[in-house]
């Protein structure tokens, strides 16, 4: 089993993993690492991945949830019931054993890590979520359970690159509209409409996930967000897509997971 790690990560009592799509049991279109349970996977196979990744981080358990692209946070504590799965989009945690896992098949999972206090985070930032605050939300959770804004290390973890992440242009409007673009400079231009560049397609746009997920994490006062800049949607990169998964008609895809723990 293999994971990407981040450097700003690399920190005592905490262990992380961005894991792929290998080292599972998962069979089919699911081969091998899924570790979504909302997938139409078999659900025994799922729980062994799960628990392989647990494993692997040194965790007692592995805990997730529904996520709805949303801002909301959960604080997850000793008396979490491990087998539940309650809507929202992330996790913060000051409880060691327990690892938080983000699930991801494009989406952007962030980890976040205050070393010194002993509190981390986990959130699913896809496009909807950060657009919405999931990584704000994340960053005010960890400070109710002590951490401090500038000592929480964050990374970006594997999502879909610019090149491969075509959208419409009522999609670049919402963007527009929620920080308009305004001069910076000779030839500069801020606002979120640097985020995008036209495709070749009249009418439509690459938007860049990971720098947007970097410059809010930045505006929110994080200094150094470490993107690992890893894109999902080539199958050769070995993570699941959703995106790859429609444009080949598949019927369904795996989940990728994205974890990390307090140690003991």
């Amino acid at each position: 089993m293999k994971s990407l790690k981040a450097d700003s990560l690399a920190l005592p009592g905490i262990a992380h993993g961005f894991f792929g799509r290998d080292g599972g049991v998962s069979q089919g279109i699911y081969t091998s690492l899924n570790c979504g349970p909302g997938s139409k996977d078999d659900p025994a196979s799922v729980t062994e991945n799960r628990r392989r990744v647990a494993q692997h981080l040194g965790a007692d358990s592995i805990v997730s949830l529904s996520q709805i692209h949303s801002p909301l946070v959960h604080a997850v504590g000793a008396d979490w019931k491990m087998d539940s799965r309650p809507d929202g989009d992330a996790m913060v945690t000051a409880t060691p054993g327990i690892a938080l896992g983000i699930l991801t098949a494009d989406c952007a999972p962030v980890l976040f890590a205050d070393a010194q206090a002993r509190v981390i985070g986990a959130a699913h930032a896809g496009w909807k979520g950060a657009l919405g605050g999931v990584l704000e939300a994340t960053l005010g959770a960890m400070e109710k359970l002590g951490a401090s804004r500038g000592r929480i290390a964050a990374a970006i973890g594997p999502c879909i690159s610019q090149h491969n992440y075509e959208v419409g242009s009522e999609f670049r409007l919402r963007f527009l509209e929620a920080e308009p673009a305004r001069v910076a400079g000779p030839e500069t231009l801020t606002g979120n409409v640097r985020f995008f560049r036209e495709s070749e397609r009249p009418g439509h746009y690459h938007f860049d996930l990971e720098a947007y997920v970097v410059a809010r994490l930045k505006s929110a006062g994080i200094t150094a967000p470490e993107p690992l800049s890893a894109c999902t949607y080539p199958a050769e990169n070995g993570f699941f897509s959703f995106r790859r998964t429609t444009h080949r008609g598949e019927p369904d895809y795996g989940r990728e997971v994205s974890g990390i723990v307090l140690t003991n």
